[in-house]
């Protein structure tokens, strides 16, 4: 059993706009509030919907509704109710089966309306001898492992949320200038992306230059970029309830400087190599110490650490300037479901899994243990990547990232 997402306050009288619980859209394509979903194998009519019934009157003010005669016709549920039955019909519909997959503590007052439902069905099972259940599981720990592996239609959403993305980012880079805003790209980045059909972005977009680069969730975007700053945009376009997840860096005036191009030689060959990791056979786990290694031995290079790379490594002093991880799964949520561990050992990479790749530098304007000009100077570089039978793809491979690439696409002409 599975309930949508609830309508949440923003200020007043006001809702932020509602985005379906992804398990629910996943499950139904159902992308409106007050829905509840139960599943029946082997029952008569085994996909059992409870949404929001046809009320004119709200309509005028809300949008139109499906009804449950819409949720039958349209969307396929074997038998649909208003939402409002659910209390009375749950009890009923929970009779003959000894497991529930449903997540408990999210929500008291949906557990308090099982919790009734159960104590009802069980008294009603002393007269009828229908088993009730009395095994509980989070049923995530099937669904999620569904999404985890992309299906043809998910990836063409994830392939045009990318395309999006690219162009956005493209238009940023043609935007940027010195005395431009933070805000100002982040709506040149927002208008790409609904232009060309998308929901918007698909996390909080974060545009951060010079020292607030080194911010790695920076999301005020309220500076103005100077020139001989770098600018670290992350930022990710949201396209049938499916989102990419992309940053670039790029420097305000056009070109880099020799200390800004040092850093970032050092973060891209360390996402090359941890690109090349991402095949079928190697682990999760694996594509973070390619990474990890690559720019440690990058930093060593160009003064930002002193040592053995061996010893930087199992001393994880590389974390003093590269503190997160490298990748992430992604999908329909941006940091997206599925175990990142199986039987304790990190989760072998397998075909039609989609994940980031994106190490970064951080290196904060007060860090005195750096050399100066490497201070104040923020550089992630991050794609998705798609898991293939043959190694991978790079789906946001159209988005220029070498030093070359990135400063021809700032002078091109929109």
């Amino acid at each position: 059993m599975l309930f949508g997402a609830p309508h949440v306050v923003r200020s007043g009288d006001t809702e932020f706009r509602f985005r379906q619980n992804s398990d629910v859209y996943y499950l139904t394509g159902w992308d409106a509030p007050e829905v509840a979903v139960l599943l029946r194998p082997g029952a008569e009519r085994p996909f059992v919907m409870f949404v929001q019934a046809r009320n004119p009157e709200m309509e005028v003010w809300t949008g139109r509704r499906w009804g449950p005669e819409g949720a039958m016709s349209r969307f396929g549920a074997d038998q649909a109710y208003p939402y409002e039955e659910l209390a009375e019909r749950l009890p009923d519909l929970l009779q003959g089966y000894r497991n529930l997959h449903y997540r408990f503590a999210e929500d008291g007052d949906r557990d308090q309306l099982l919790i009734s439902s159960l104590a009802k069905a069980r008294r009603k099972a002393r007269k009828n001898g229908l088993q009730t259940p009395d095994a509980f599981f989070d049923p995530s720990r099937a669904l999620h492992e569904l999404r985890l592996f992309k299906q043809p239609l998910e990836l063409e959403r994830l392939e045009k949320a990318a395309a999006l993305t690219v162009e956005a980012h493209l238009a940023a880079m043609r935007a940027t200038a010195p005395g431009v805003f933070e805000y100002q790209l982040e709506a040149v980045i927002h208008h790409a992306f609904q232009q060309g059909g998308g929901m918007g972005p698909g996390y909080t977009s974060i545009v951060g230059g010079g020292n607030n680069a080194t911010v790695l969730h920076y999301i005020e975007n309220d500076s103005a970029l100077e020139d001989g700053d770098l600018v670290c945009v992350d930022a990710g376009c949201e396209y049938g309830m499916y989102t990419a997840d992309v940053t670039r860096t790029w420097p305000v005036s056009g070109k880099f400087s020799a200390p800004q191009a040092a850093l970032y030689g050092a973060v891209l060959e360390s996402q090359l190599a941890a690109i090349a990791q991402a095949s079928i056979g190697n682990t999760y786990r694996s594509i973070h110490q390619v990474a990890a290694r690559v720019l440690c031995e990058g930093m060593v290079r160009i003064g930002l650490l002193e040592g053995e790379v061996d010893d930087l490594i199992a001393e994880e002093k590389y974390k003093r300037w590269f503190m997160h991880g490298t990748s992430h799964w992604l999908g329909m949520d941006v940091h997206d479901v599925g175990a990142y561990f199986q039987e304790g050992e990190s989760r072998v990479l397998e075909p039609g899994m989609v994940l980031t790749i994106e190490p970064g530098l951080y290196v904060p304007q007060d860090a005195e243990d750096a050399p100066e000009e490497f201070r104040g100077i923020g550089i992630r570089i991050e794609d998705d990547v798609l898991i293939t039978k043959d190694g991978n793809r790079v789906l946001t491979e159209a988005l220029p990232k070498t030093v070359e690439g990135i400063e021809a696409a700032m002078a091109a002409e929109a």
